[in-house]
């Protein structure tokens, strides 16, 4: 299964031409980062990919951060969009 990035760059975008925001970053680190998931679940000795999965979630997780400093109401509305915490 390929991961298809349009659909989340359009769903999250802050304007037209928006591909790197913190806010798109984050969606399309989260999209890999569940995949990656499901594929371990799969797969639990591959630990090359379980690396690469703990790479990708501290980054996502300083991402957030940086995006909660700068932009509360920004956080919040995409943390409840993507699910990420309950």
């Amino acid at each position: 299964m390929a991961i298809v990035k349009e659909p989340t760059i359009k769903g999250n975008r802050l304007h037209d031409k928006d591909t790197g925001s913190a806010d798109v970053q984050i969606a399309l680190l989260t999209q890999r980062i569940n995949y990656l998931t499901d594929h371990l679940k799969g797969a639990p000795k591959d630990h090359s990919s379980r690396r690469g999965l703990i790479s990708m979630v501290s980054k996502r997780r300083r991402l957030l951060d940086y995006l909660n400093r700068t932009s509360k109401g920004r956080y919040d509305a995409l943390i409840k969009k993507l699910s990420i915490r309950k």
